[in-house]
């Protein structure tokens, strides 16, 4: 019981990025990329900070083009890893799909955390999912 309350306390004073996102608003992507990088700043070895931009942009996307609704975007930076998780309020739940060379740039979303994130998952709410990812911040 301890253990959780500790990290209950020690997600609290993390820094964390919390933003609402409007139905179908692409131009909300770049705009919590930025947020991200000013967030992370110096943090973790290099190129973690790209990657964990990367992957908060697909994860935005896919739940701004894939569901007619808001979404809820928070980043939670630990000593030791970033964990970022975009809710929105459609249950139904991503699917993986293979990349096809005539589909453009569409496809490779979830693809891209899959191979990129330290771990990734799918939790369902009473309304909605959250789809999330960590990445280990390794050696400053």
């Amino acid at each position: 019981m301890e253990e959780k309350a500790d990290s209950a306390l020690e997600q609290a004073q993390s820094p964390q990025l919390r933003r609402r996102l409007e139905q179908a608003d692409l131009g909300a992507v770049p705009e919590t990329r930025r947020a991200l990088r000013e967030l992370l700043g110096n943090w973790g070895r290099p190129g973690r900070s790209e990657i964990a931009e990367l992957l908060t942009s697909e994860l935005v996307t896919n739940a701004l083009v894939h569901t007619d609704d808001d979404a809820v975007v928070t980043a939670t930076v630990g000593p030791r890893a970033l964990r970022v998780e975009v809710r929105d309020f459609v249950a139904r739940r991503p699917r993986m799909r293979v990349p096809n060379a005539d589909d453009g740039t569409h496809g490779r979303g979830l693809v891209l955390v899959q191979s990129l994130a330290d771990a990734w998952g799918v939790r369902a709410h009473g309304v909605g999912k959250a789809v999330w990812f960590e990445l280990d911040a390794g050696t400053a």
